[in-house]
């Protein structure tokens, strides 16, 4: 197996140029030499081992996407459409800073603890965080992190978020100007202070503008996969009385929208829906999905930039970014006479 001694003596260059190039510190290096280097590299098929590059710069290259499962989040990070549009967007970025990405659910401190220390993680990015326990460990880590759909209020701390009260609002908003008042709410469990519970607050508020009172029966909760979504979607098909749906994820709508139609539910015809999220499923679903609009690959993008400012130890103007939310109409909503 060739080495870096090996490739440096060929290109007549010191070990360390060699070693600069690989790790794509080329200013002090002439591009010939890069060129030479790399050719070399190439034809020998030279792999870096990951754990002598951590060792001899005393420093990781792997920066973990954690998801924290909880007695009410169960099941694979990776099933769901809208969180692996997220991570494909941060591992395009993090590869180009010759960063590697792990993908891990982990369940509670201790779980998190072990895993910084066993893999030297570089730094984190965790989604759906609440300010408890599990919060506190992270902080504890003394590793650079950046929360993603967390509502943690927490000095100095990065974050990338969305308009998820005003996603609940634009969503039920819509239903009820096409002249819907029984409007279902789905979604997972509803825990206090997180995302699911701002896009309740904002499917509350549209009824309220709209003088329909919220009715709790209307609310109800299940894991979101596929499955559970069709189980959903049988069980309004026992309820004529609601004509209309909003579900917190586009993979949960899909479901319903299945389950209803195993059944000879009609969507628009019998029901309406409006998902969150619009990931490929909401192009995929007949009719197409009326769905919440929210850039995965925008939130991957920023993570990753505030991760290796994070990293490279510079500052930046915003640490706790908004993003925007829209309305995106397909055919799953109709006016009802």
């Amino acid at each position: 197996m060739v080495t870096l001694k090996d490739i440096a003596a060929e290109a007549g260059v010191s070990i360390t140029t060699v070693s600069n190039v690989v790790h794509n510190r080329k200013s002090r290096v002439s591009p010939e030499r890069v060129k030479k280097i790399w050719e070399i590299i190439e034809r020998e098929h030279y792999v870096p081992s990951m754990s002598a590059r951590s060792l001899a710069n005393d420093h990781s290259f792997i920066i973990g996407v954690i998801t924290h499962l909880t007695p009410q989040n169960t099941g694979s990070t990776m099933s769901d459409p809208f969180l692996s549009a997220f991570v494909d967007s941060i591992e395009k970025r993090t590869r180009e800073d010759g960063y590697y990405l792990m993908v891990r659910s982990v369940e509670d401190a201790a779980e998190l603890d072990a895993l910084s220390r066993s893999w030297h993680l570089a730094g984190l990015v965790l989604t759906g965080m609440f300010q408890d326990d599990f919060f506190t460990a992270t902080l504890n880590l003394g590793i650079p992190f950046v929360l993603i759909d967390s509502y943690v209020d927490h000095p100095g701390v990065y974050s990338v978020g969305l308009e998820d009260e005003k996603g609940g609002y634009i969503a039920t908003r819509h239903l009820l100007e096409k002249g819907h008042r029984a409007i279902a709410f789905a979604s997972p469990s509803i825990r206090p202070g997180g995302v699911i519970e701002k896009r309740l607050l904002g499917y509350q508020r549209a009824l309220a503008e709209f003088g329909v009172p919220f009715d709790p029966a209307l609310v109800f909760t299940q894991e979101i996969t596929v499955e559970e979504g069709k189980k959903l979607g049988h069980r309004l098909s026992r309820l004529p009385n609601i004509t209309g749906v909003f579900a917190s994820a586009d993979i949960l709508a899909a479901g319903i929208m299945a389950g209803l139609a195993e059944k000879g539910v009609s969507v628009p015809r019998d029901k309406s829906i409006v998902g969150f999220d619009d990931n490929y499923l909401s192009q995929l679903t007949i009719p197409g999905l009326t769905t919440i609009h929210q850039d995965a690959e925008q939130k991957g993008i920023l993570a990753t930039d505030m991760i290796m400012k994070q990293l490279q130890h510079e500052e930046t103007a915003d640490k706790n970014v908004i993003l925007p939310v829209r309305l995106v109409e397909r055919g799953s909503v109709r006016q009802v006479p």
